[in-house]
């Protein structure tokens, strides 16, 4: 049952509200409610939302929550959903002092959901979306029993980041055309002619050859036109709801599946940012304007709890929070552009200070624009790197220690981006929805400096051929062999690709 909202808290609530708003932050209504920390544990294993459908895997989430909380191991302290208006959800055993922080806290990742672009085309009214979801769900368990509805989202769920985050906000493919029959002129436009004179014409464009060409190049003109699909393409959930063999309710839960991956994507793309963002405000906020003397030891004690970080670990709220500060510090004093890049003397580097005052304005358009990769890409500098030593770290062996093994900017950005990009999980595209003419699914993985995990990718392409009830194939690259993984029941095949082997619609 939900707690009463004490009136102090409501009242430091209204003050804080009114600070975030001056100080620029614009963040849709936001609703507090005071939960214990069962309550707020059974949330969080539904992703944030008191309503979903039933899984076991929702349970098992609960149940590691709350021995994590019961042993000491780790604390929810608050949570909230991009939702209008905005839902947060305080834990009532927290001290007064952590309720005034977590409400700064909430407020700006409130402004982060409305403005950042990345969440641009979120469901804003998710909330009703999940319950009616889980009615839906039940409804279909109600018609087709338990446990074949539970082991057939198993089958999604396994499947759930087979998504392509950036189709929201392109469009893919253009409007289907009506086919024409080539012309004369297209055919002879499609061999290669070289200029000559009439009486050369014979002798440097032969006919036979013009007419080998214009045949070669028809036949790849009707290939590509019978290619399935178009082009390759990353949204397989997608792929899979359009041509695989579903009943209604299979495809209904698959597309519930892959709506609420979209509505998710977002939040694992600005995971540093959206933290680093609340806590850069919550500080300021509680240091300027919130924190009594009496309060300041607990604060100070808390908060460098959250932003503590071993080596070679990354603490998402520390490294967004200092590029915030970074970014502001150089806009407030010019440390950016030609004239500073060019710049070799250490001092002056240092001493740098030309006026400028643009650092809030500059995160502010920061926050709006970027995701953690191009956030990364473009604000992590090598004197950041060396000032919060974000150097690669090993074990050794004879003392124990943590010691470090690499210091070089571009290798260690290079290595964070590569972790960042799509989640740290490798692309997989549709390259064939009817291989060799067998109606067979192939996958093809594009190498962007993520490996395929054998393991996960064989559980994968079972459930795959589940859904697609024929065989399905995954071409990957392992080390310096391309290889060919192939499904056609409960297990997974796997054979080097060779000249001989039929080729897919579509190359990645």
């Amino acid at each position: 049952m939900l707690k009463t909202f004490p009136p102090e808290l409501e009242k430091q609530r209204r003050m804080i509200e009114r600070i975030a708003r001056e100080q620029g932050l614009d963040f849709f209504e936001t609703i507090f409610e005071m939960v214990d920390f069962e309550q707020i544990n059974s949330i969080a294993a539904y992703g944030g939302f008191p309503q979903r459908y039933p899984h076991w895997r929702f349970g098992m989430e609960y149940e590691q929550l709350r021995k994590q909380h019961t042993y000491g191991l780790g604390r929810i302290y608050e949570m909230v959903i991009n939702n209008d208006p905005c839902y947060a959800y305080l834990l009532s055993d927290n001290e007064f002092v952590d309720q005034k922080t977590v409400m700064a806290h909430v407020f700006a990742h409130c402004d982060f959901f409305k403005n950042n672009v990345w969440f641009s085309k979120t469901d804003r009214k998710m909330m009703d979306g999940m319950a009616n979801h889980a009615t839906r769900i039940h409804r279909h368990i109600d018609r087709e029993g338990f446990d074949p509805v539970e082991q057939f989202i198993d089958v999604c769920l396994s499947l759930e980041n087979l998504i392509d985050p950036y189709s929201p906000f392109m469009r893919r493919e253009d409007p289907p055309k009506r086919p024409q029959r080539p012309t004369l002129r297209d055919q002879v436009e499609r061999a290669i002619r070289y200029p000559a004179k009439p009486y050369m014409e014979r002798f440097i464009n032969p006919p036979d050859k013009l007419k080998a060409e214009r045949e070669k190049g028809l036949k790849e003109e009707q290939a590509q036109q019978r290619a399935f699909p178009a082009s390759p393409q990353r949204d397989v959930l997608d792929f899979l709801l359009h041509h695989a063999p579903l009943e209604d309710w299979q495809a209904d839960i698959l597309d519930t599946v892959r709506t609420e991956s979209y509505y998710f994507a977002p939040q694992g793309m600005t995971k540093i940012m959206n933290e680093g963002w609340a806590t850069f405000w919550h500080s300021r906020i509680m240091t300027q304007h919130c924190l009594r003397a009496d309060e300041l030891i607990t604060y100070a004690d808390h908060h460098a709890g959250t932003l503590a970080t071993a080596p070679g670990r990354l603490n998402p709220y520390k490294m967004g929070v200092e590029l915030f500060r970074d970014i502001e510090d150089r806009w407030n004093r010019g440390r950016f552009g030609k004239e500073y890049d060019e710049c070799e003397s250490v001092e002056q580097r240092r001493m740098w200070d030309t006026g400028l005052k643009k650092g809030l304005e500059k995160v502010f358009e920061v926050r709006q624009v970027h995701n953690d990769v191009t956030f990364i890409d473009e604000y992590l500098t090598p004197e950041f790197v060396d000032r919060f030593k974000l150097y690669h770290y090993r074990r050794d062996p004879a003392t124990g220690k943590m010691v470090v093994v690499n210091r070089d900017f571009q290798t260690i950005k290079q290595t964070l981006l590569f972790m960042l990009t799509n989640h740290g999980q490798p692309y997989i595209y549709v390259v064939d929805g009817n291989y060799a003419d067998r109606g067979e699914l192939y996958l093809a993985h594009k190498h962007i400096g993520v490996d395929v995990d054998i393991k996960y990718a064989g559980e994968c392409l079972i459930n795959l051929h589940r859904l697609w009830r024929r065989p399905v194939h995954l071409q990957a690259r392992i080390k310096d062999d391309m290889l060919l993984f192939t499904c056609a029941g409960d297990t997974v095949t796997q054979q080097k690709i060779k000249d001989d082997l039929p080729k897919p619609a579509h190359q990645v």
